[in-house]
């Protein structure tokens, strides 16, 4: 079965960094587009970063660019969103999609066919 994992949410404060990880089971990594998005309360599941099935290609949200950097590990089956300079408006909850079928490393959620359950960001002092 097809499952996408993420971990590494929780509380941190404004500047503050973390890493979340998204891994893969039941299926290898290598041959998919692997995309961040992010829903906060009241508001529409954004795009936040892309890559590219072999890691070459990346693609960042404005708002998070410079502060965000994805990265992916095709022999550990995982794919990685370091965040740092975290702010109050980043609080979401986070999800990593996979697509095989998209040409681009597209922020559409409409490319992806495989979500994870999610993992709750909140940055707060």
């Amino acid at each position: 079965q097809l499952q996408l994992v993420e971990s590494g949410g929780g509380l941190v404060q404004p500047g503050g960094s973390l890493r979340l990880s998204c891994a893969a089971s039941g299926f290898a990594l290598d041959s998919y587009v692997i995309g961040w998005f992010r829903q906060a309360p009241g508001k529409e599941r954004e795009g936040v970063s892309s890559i590219s099935s072999s890691g070459g290609s990346t693609n960042y949200a404005d708002s998070v660019k410079g502060r965000f950097t994805i990265s992916r590990d095709n022999a550990k089956n995982t794919v990685y969103l370091q965040m740092n300079s975290l702010k109050p408006e980043d609080t979401a909850v986070y999800y990593c999609a996979a697509s095989n079928w998209v040409v681009v490393t597209t922020l559409d959620t409409g490319g992806y066919d495989y979500w994870g359950q999610g993992t709750q960001v909140t940055v707060s002092s």
